[in-house]
């Protein structure tokens, strides 16, 4: 009991955590940054999404549609996650914006060219692999329901990645047509929203 008369229960989930050496603390704060990249990106996305014009822009909304929704649902999957390991949102959006773990993917200033807008997602796609590759090192064998849920946001980003390299380059690609706009193949059943 606290001073308040509060039952505060002891995690043993967090105790195993510990013992198998996660600092628990450094990866909250790696979830934090993660789910702050990803919100932040599902609305700059949507921005960049609303730029892709002409006939050409046509054929590459939907695929930065696929994008945007399922960076949306890696927020709504690993969200969870980082509440059950004691940690929290910040309260003020502004706060969580700022300390987001990529960069803003801002509309390029030469927006009528689709190759600046695709460059801005494939460099947004490539720091989301990077900082969910950190929390899968962090985990890997010690923090298996974590691992899993960042494992399966790390297979979408790699995609997107190849989505974009794609488009940009030309060169062949993974890249097949959702059922519908974020399906989320790996996620969305980690949590995540399949759709709505």
């Amino acid at each position: 009991m606290t001073e308040n008369n509060e039952y505060v229960p002891n995690v043993v989930a967090l105790e195993v955590l510990e013992k198998n050496g996660v600092n628990i603390e450094r990866l909250k704060e790696l979830i934090t940054k993660g789910v702050g990249a990803e919100f932040t990106t599902y609305y700059y996305y949507t921005i960049l999404r609303m730029h892709c014009t002409g006939l050409d822009g046509e054929g590459i909304k939907e695929i930065v549609e696929d994008a945007r929704i399922e960076d949306r649902n890696h927020f709504e999957a690993m969200v969870p996650r980082l509440y059950e390991l004691g940690g929290s949102l910040p309260r003020d959006i502004r706060d969580f914006a700022t300390q987001a773990g990529c960069p803003d993917a801002y509309l390029p200033e030469n927006w009528k060219d689709l190759t600046s807008i695709m460059k801005v997602l494939l460099e947004a796609e490539q720091c989301a692999i990077r900082s969910w590759g950190e929390v899968c090192d962090m985990t890997g064998g010690k923090d298996p329901r974590t691992f899993d849920i960042a494992q399966r946001i790390m297979q979408e980003e790699i995609e997107h990645e190849a989505w974009f390299i794609e488009l940009l380059s030309k060169r062949p690609s993974g890249h097949f047509r959702r059922n519908f706009p974020g399906q989320s193949p790996y996620t969305s059943g980690a949590g995540g929203l399949s759709h709505l």
